[in-house]
């Protein structure tokens, strides 16, 4: 199951040749810098930013929103004081007590973990992905998303958090003290830092993920009353300010 907290390599030579060769011949580079698109939930609308940074994911995201991919899916999996999770597109005309989280687009993006600038604080747009020992490289699910909403951090908990995010990058990632201070402040999901990609995050409509993390949910987190993504929209190409 794809899931955050169980949840190519492309050699730089070669892609920076197919870049100037496909310039060479006419073409033009990817577009730089972030985008914007819209949620329009059963719950509200949410506006995510799509961060430059991580220009496959964000590539990816406006991708399937062209194609209509996230429209009518549900919010499948809700944990209060933690985060929202959907993406699965068999999730749109799924029975109740259906077991849901394996569905995607068919393919994995390679992992962009750009930490510390992009960390698990409270409005986080992150890639689910499937677990470590299945998927070593943490590599992304090419639809399935979550957004952080997590908890105000003490001093202990992020000693403990530091601890998971050590364990679970063989000690590669410290949490720096200025996460720290907006985890104490702001709130979020720390022990996840360095393991899954944040490409993103909530721009407009924290209120709206405040209500949907707090609804009723099952035995497997999903809501008893659907809370669906009516669709989505892109609001702002990479490149235009």
């Amino acid at each position: 199951m794809r899931e955050p907290g169980n949840i190519r390599i492309v050699f730089a030579g070669m892609f920076l040749l197919a870049v100037s060769l496909f310039t060479a011949c006419g073409g033009s580079r990817p577009a730089d810098g972030p985008a914007e698109v819209m949620l329009h939930t059963t719950m509200g609308d949410i506006r995510l930013m799509l961060d430059g940074r991580t220009p496959k994911h964000r590539d990816n995201f406006l991708k399937l929103t062209r194609e209509g991919f996230f429209d009518s899916v549900l919010f499948h999996r809700v944990i209060a004081d933690f985060m929202i999770q959907s993406g699965d597109p068999d999730s749109r005309c799924a029975p109740a007590g259906t077991l849901l989280g394996e569905g995607d687009a068919g393919y994995e993006l390679p992992a962009e973990i750009v930490y510390p600038d992009l960390a698990h604080t409270r409005g986080a747009l992150a890639a689910a992905r499937t677990p470590d020992d299945l998927n070593p490289q943490k590599k992304s699910s090419s639809s399935q998303f979550y957004i952080v909403w997590g908890r105000q951090m003490t001093d202990g908990q992020l000693d403990r958090a530091q601890q998971r995010v050590a364990a679970g990058t063989n000690g590669r990632v410290t949490i720096p003290d200025s996460l720290r201070t907006l985890y104490k402040s702001v709130g979020g999901t720390p022990h996840l830092d360095g393991q899954y990609t944040v490409f993103g995050r909530v721009t407009e409509g924290l209120d709206v993920v405040d209500r949907i993390q707090r609804v009723a949910t099952d035995s497997m987190a999903r809501p008893l009353e659907d809370v669906r993504i009516l669709s989505v929209e892109v609001v702002r190409e990479p490149g235009n300010e």
